[in-house]
């Protein structure tokens, strides 16, 4: 007879012990600064979400800084803009660099600041004091002097829109000196100071005068210039097919009630722009961002409603075909009812966690046909998924199904109970789960999660966060790997896990970095 004790059925090894308790009361684990930083990074908006207020965000994000080295936040703003597609974040730590380390913000302010938007935001951080000073300071007002020597009109005048503080407001403060007679009179006009009109550059010369006398065509500027003047339906037209990428995304339903859509050719127009696969690339679209385009839609034109959901297909592109039996567990619980990019009084964004996640789970399963979707709140709910409908329509339906409490862990247990097999688990939450969460001294998740190990050994967990929260129900480990954010980029690191990267590759790919 074999030595029993030698020969003994291997049991789960035992779930880590869970070293933090989250924000809805369940035990979780602790990420490491560095990962955590990252989250925050690539999810945070600095809003309200469900379980934190911005100020708590903020003290979090600054207290993780400081945590890690000047390289790594550096390295993160980098990644957080360019790849995660953020706006307030990688401006925040733009301004804690400033404070920390001035010689490495030089190095990295052109490729976080990267147009006017980013500059204001910047600026109007770093003159808060939340991050330890109130001045720009000498190094600052130059590098912000630089940003305007180089910017173009076209780029200043874009700028030109907004407040707190205005591109007027930047002027008066850093003193840019003039380049030439050009820059002089545009710096003159943009804080309302007497300045010679025939040295205007030709765009700000033609826009003063079609504000006297707004007939013909309009110039070639961003519309929100245009529409006090009272412009015609011909005019409306003209702004439309001239309107970027993004601009056309956000402004269907106003072109609607403006008659642009009353001519066909403009309407085909606008339909071809909108699915044009180099604009979407170039103007840095979300995915939920057309989700939200398309849900918002009252009334448009057949034609534009299917270049919607054509442009959803291109921006989702890079969803990996996943070896193998995948399943897509979707957060459906209360909290995922919060604004994914957090409340703020003014500004919030009618996209919730929910429709976030479900977009992600509709995309993976339109490019994995067999993919088994399993919705959860305290229990996995049922979900009828066509194999024809596409990605806005699916993700309608799993959307639909929000509330209740949270159990991460739900999904795990019911695929345990009916001896599934897995390769690939995705797990799409905020991670705030709060009922039945331990076991032991770990997380039920982590138990769960190493029960279906034993069983399938060469599976993979990725976890992707859709909230910026410190903690998780798994521990990062060579099967768990944690992705944070809403870009795009969620689809290329799923496709590294399945591709066998490593347990830190979030980390990894900011660190790799080049400063």
């Amino acid at each position: 007879m074999a030595n029993t004790q030698l020969f003994a059925t291997r049991r789960p090894q035992p779930a880590p012990i869970a070293n933090a308790i989250n924000e809805a009361g369940g035990r979780a684990y602790l990420r490491e600064p560095e990962a955590a930083l990252a989250l925050y990074a690539s999810t945070g908006c600095l809003n309200g979400v469900f379980y934190a207020d911005a100020q708590t965000q903020l003290a979090q994000v600054l207290d993780l800084c400081k945590q890690v080295s000047a390289e790594f936040v550096a390295k993160t703003a980098i990644h957080a803009r360019k790849q995660g597609h953020m706006k307030d974040m990688p401006a925040l730590l733009a301004a804690h660099l400033a404070h920390r380390d001035g010689e490495l913000l030089a190095r990295v302010f052109d490729r976080v600041i990267d147009n006017g938007r980013m500059l204001r935001n910047f600026v109007q951080i770093l003159r808060s004091g939340v991050v330890g000073r109130k001045s720009l300071g000498t190094r600052c007002k130059r590098l912000v002097q630089q940003w305007l020597a180089r910017a173009s009109t076209e780029t200043i005048m874009a700028a030109a829109i907004g407040n707190q503080p205005s591109l007027a407001d930047i002027v008066k403060m850093v003193h840019p000196k003039p380049q030439d007679a050009e820059r002089e009179a545009l710096y003159a006009w943009l804080i309302d100071k007497p300045h010679a009109k025939k040295a205007l550059p030709p765009l700000v010369r033609a826009f003063e005068a079609y504000k006297r006398k707004p007939e013909g065509s309009p110039p070639d500027l961003p519309f929100l210039y245009l529409t006090a003047l009272g412009l015609n339906t011909t005019q409306w037209k003209k702004i439309a097919l001239r309107a970027s990428w993004q601009a056309t995304r956000m402004n269907l339903n106003t072109f609607m009630r403006h008659g642009v859509f009353d001519d066909k050719t403009t309407t085909m127009k606008i339909a071809k722009k909108l699915t044009d696969k180099n604009e979407i690339r170039r103007a840095r679209v979300f995915p939920y961002q057309l989700f939200a385009a398309w849900k918002a839609a009252h009334g448009l034109p057949v034609a534009i409603m299917s270049a919607l959901e054509e442009a959803m297909e291109h921006a989702t592109a890079n969803v990996p075909a996943l070896p193998g039996n995948v399943v897509v567990a979707v957060d459906v619980s209360g909290s995922m009812a919060s604004p994914v990019t957090g409340h703020r009084q003014g500004s919030t964004t009618s996209l919730r966690c929910v429709d976030v996640a479900a977009l992600i789970a509709a995309s993976v399963k339109r490019k994995n046909p067999s993919a088994r979707i399993l919705p959860f709140d305290t229990q996995v709910r049922t979900a009828t998924m066509s194999e024809h409908a596409g990605v806005m329509t699916q993700a309608q339906r799993l959307a639909a199904l929000c509330g209740g409490g949270t159990t991460v862990s739900a999904p795990l247990a019911q695929l345990n109970a009916e001896r599934a097999r897995v390769d690939t688990l995705i797990v799409v939450s905020d991670n705030e789960s709060w009922a039945e969460t331990n076991v032991g001294m770990g997380t039920r998740t982590m138990h769960e999660w190493k029960t279906l190990r034993q069983r399938c050994p060469d599976a993979k967990l990725v976890a992707i966060d859709l909230q910026p929260y410190a903690t998780s129900q798994t521990a990062a480990s060579d099967d768990v790997l944690h992705v944070g954010g809403f870009s795009d980029t969620v689809f290329e690191l799923l496709a590294a896990a399945a591709t066998g990267q490593g347990p830190a590759w979030w980390v990894e790919r900011i660190r790799s970095i080049s400063l």
